[in-house]
């Protein structure tokens, strides 16, 4: 067994060794962002420091929140921040995909800030899943200080949305968001808001279009049988002359990797630990 290997299996099995003096703690973290206080959990690795560290970015609405990635991240020695955007899951403000973007990049603006929480600046590392992916990219994208970037399976929300049939793109967040099914995940929108928000800036809403500024950086994009496929294969097929490392993954599971889940932190894991051993 390659190190690589060993050291994934070591934090899918074992915990860490205790430090008494700098002990792995989980904090919450009220952030700043567009005048309201996002609810955040930063996980702290075990150790001195400083840790390289990720920004983990849940989708839309966020059911699937990856606290397992988050902790096998931990055991590996990895810092893990993990929040909520405005109008969702209790944090105030409105929801809307402008304000998830915007969230995200004040966040990882303030992790880069956060020394006391031994963070390393310079070892940021976004992880999205779903929406959460396209707003890693963008936040990649738009910060050049970041190390790397994972995707999985990330939402293309130009065409998952912003290009289909109003009425349908209308039944698509709604299915995505279970307003009519009464759930109250989501302050301040409706499926009608995030359809037409979508219809409006669909062209921008692509991930293809972040290939450029990805292209000198390590990219994960790890897919499963949930019909998001096509997003990542456009921007690989757009970062065909990278200089960067590309690495690609797919999973024949569903949406949220519900009976993939071991195997699919062994993918980030693996693929974290080659680019940082």
């Amino acid at each position: 067994m390659d190190a690589v290997a060993a050291a994934v299996e070591r934090a899918l099995t074992q915990d860490p060794q205790q430090d008494a003096d700098f002990p792995a703690e989980t904090l919450a973290q009220a952030i700043a962002s567009g005048g309201e206080t996002l609810n955040a959990l930063f996980y702290t690795a075990a150790g001195r420091g400083p840790h390289s560290t990720v920004l983990l970015l849940h989708g839309l609405p966020g059911n699937e929140q990856n606290v397992d990635l988050a902790q096998s991240l931990r055991r590996a020695g990895w810092n893990v921040l993990t929040f909520h955007y405005r109008g969702s899951w209790g944090s105030p403000g409105a929801f809307s995909f402008a304000n998830c973007i915007a969230d995200a990049l004040t966040v990882h603006d303030w992790l880069r800030d956060a020394t006391a929480l031994h963070i390393d600046p310079n070892a940021l590392v976004v992880i999205g899943h779903s929406m959460g992916g396209f707003i890693a990219a963008h936040v990649a994208a738009n910060r050049p200080t970041v190390r790397a970037v994972a995707l999985i399976s990330a939402a293309d929300l130009g065409s998952a949305f912003g290009e289909l049939p109003k009425e349908k793109a209308v039944e698509v967040v709604d299915e995505n968001v279970g307003t009519s099914r009464g759930l109250q995940i989501l302050a301040r929108t409706s499926p009608e808001a995030l359809a037409a928000e979508a219809a409006s800036h669909s062209d921008d809403l692509h991930l293809r279009n972040y290939a450029p500024a990805l292209a000198d950086r390590p990219l994960l994009l790890c897919t499963s049988d949930d019909g998001f496929t096509p997003g990542s294969d456009a921007l690989a097929s757009a970062m065909k002359n990278a200089t960067g490392t590309m690495s690609r993954s797919h999973l024949k599971t569903d949406h949220s990797y519900s009976d993939h889940r071991l195997a699919l932190q062994r993918v980030v894991l693996g693929w974290l630990l080659s680019i940082t051993l």
